[in-house]
């Protein structure tokens, strides 16, 4: 097979299950909030409702298109387009498990590999703030725009907090690069058990970064009616929607490959299985991993109440911001004591 044909057919594979696990998350998280709350949650549209999440895209797709005249058209369309694009952008970097071989070719799973992958990952997410910002502004809605302006600021707040707390890991790792930062986790060597408060700082600021409970103060139903996309409808509302499922997804692989090895698990290399058949193995660890993380995203919001704005930035700039900074200053003493430091 040619290395070519391989990525385009791992592209369009990636794709296509970025796009199913974000459409299934909003049925998972319906059923994970029916389950705390002793509901059934949704059960009419197919066999334990499983088919609820095409009924809700083709309601989407159904649904009148609204464009308020008084709105920039351009950019009201442009917004959504933006947040979704740059949402399914950062999976090109993931390695979703190591090499497969066919006919003595090796073929990664990945679809690139940069050097600078983590770089890449930050630059994406800090111009998915635009999709959102544009939006709201295009919108001409004073509710959207407020909305906007509480997602672009909180986004922004925590990416630095979030860019912070993985410099500890670049550190010890000395790279940039995704794949080697997992290839350096082999075996049980996972960096949550050296960098747990970068962990820590990281998962919260995923939270603020997905606008996801107890941080969707962007989305405050009792503030603001529905955000910065109370003015949008049909698929245009539903791109916004799925963008904030396509980056949970991504999140959870993210934090999965920096912090628990990626599609590294123990033992599971000393089974001695062919090369290929051990490959699917790891992608099932990392998708293992993956979805455990989706479900506590899930737990979350259905668990923790909304924080207060002022609450908000406090954390991200009082509480979050130092704790990085110190936790880089800790990492970089430990590593001149144990003299793994330049």
């Amino acid at each position: 097979m040619d290395l070519l044909v391989f990525k385009i057919i791992l592209i369009a594979v990636i794709l296509g299950v970025t796009l199913v696990v974000a459409m299934y998350s909003t049925y998972a998280e319906r059923k994970v909030a029916a389950f705390m709350q002793d509901r059934l949650g949704p059960n009419r549209a197919g066999p334990f409702g499983i088919l609820q999440p095409m009924a809700d895209g083709m309601k989407m797709f159904m649904k009148e298109e609204i464009i308020p005249d008084v709105s920039n058209k351009v950019l009201f369309i442009l917004g959504p387009c933006i947040a979704m694009t740059t949402a399914l952008m950062t999976s090109v970097v993931i390695p979703w498990g190591p090499d497969m071989i066919f006919d003595g070719i090796r073929y990664p799973l990945q679809i690139t590999d940069v050097n600078i992958g983590v770089l890449y990952i930050f630059g994406v997410v800090s111009i998915g703030v635009y999709g959102i910002m544009i939006g709201g502004w295009a919108s001409n809605n004073k509710y959207s725009l407020l909305g906007a302006i509480r997602a672009s600021s909180q986004m922004i707040s925590y990416e630095v907090a979030m860019g912070l707390s993985i410099i500890a890991i670049i550190m010890m790792t000395g790279t940039l690069s995704l794949r080697e930062i997992v290839e350096q986790q082999a075996g049980a060597h996972w960096n949550v058990f050296y960098q747990p408060l970068a962990f820590l700082i990281f998962i919260i600021c995923a939270f603020a970064e997905c606008n996801r409970t107890p941080f969707d103060l962007p989305e405050c139903e009792t503030e603001l009616i529905g955000g910065y996309h109370t003015e949008y409808s049909s698929m245009k509302l539903g791109f916004y929607l799925f963008a904030e499922y396509i980056n949970m997804f991504i999140s959870s692989a993210i934090i999965s490959c920096v912090f628990f090895g990626g599609y590294n698990f123990p033992f599971i290399d000393g089974l001695g299985l062919d090369q290929n058949l051990l490959s699917a193995l790891h992608v099932i660890a990392l998708f293992s991993k993956i979805f455990f993380f989706i479900f506590f995203f899930m737990w979350i919001r259905w668990t923790i109440p909304r924080f207060r704005y002022d609450q908000l930035m406090n954390l991200g700039w009082k509480g979050l911001l130092p704790l990085s900074m110190l936790n880089i200053i800790i990492t970089g003493i430990a590593m001149a004591i144990t003299g793994k430091l330049g």
